[in-house]
């Protein structure tokens, strides 16, 4: 199983991951890690750098992070490119993380995040967009 760690600004990890587990419950091999305001990028870095050797098994681990260039970005990315098995997606929201921590069983972390990206894209979506598509005409091939 690939181990996730997320991480993110403020407390964006700690509240996705409450989120989480009020859905899902606890979760295996999963760490999340804010970076709050008061924090560095040298704890963070020590702080992901445990979470990493807490969870990789030889695996795989996916960092999970909230804003594309921030700091948990650059951190979890410095370690990825050194590591063959580590990916990072960036963008995360609650849909991504509770599907994917569903899927990650079946998955090494190339599907992984190819699979985050295309559930991310999915689960973008406006009121309007979701009723146009609901009342949308059937083709033909649909049947009925």
């Amino acid at each position: 199983m690939l181990g996730i760690i997320l991480t993110g600004h403020g407390g964006f990890a700690s509240g996705l991951e409450r989120a989480m587990k009020q859905i899902l419950g606890e979760q295996a091999k999963f760490i999340a890690i804010d970076f709050g305001e008061s924090s560095t990028t040298a704890l963070l870095t020590a702080q992901i750098q445990e979470a990493v050797q807490t969870l990789d098994d030889g695996q795989g681990i996916v960092f999970l992070t909230d804003l594309l260039g921030g700091t948990p970005f650059r951190v979890a990315s410095t370690l990825a490119l050194s590591q063959p098995g580590y990916e990072v997606i960036t963008g995360t929201n609650l849909q991504l993380l509770l599907e994917m921590v569903m899927e990650r069983d079946e998955l090494n972390a190339v599907d992984f995040r190819q699979q985050a990206l295309a559930c991310g894209h999915r689960g973008l979506t406006s009121l309007a967009d979701e009723l146009l598509r609901d009342h949308a005409p059937a083709s033909e091939e649909e049947g009925i």
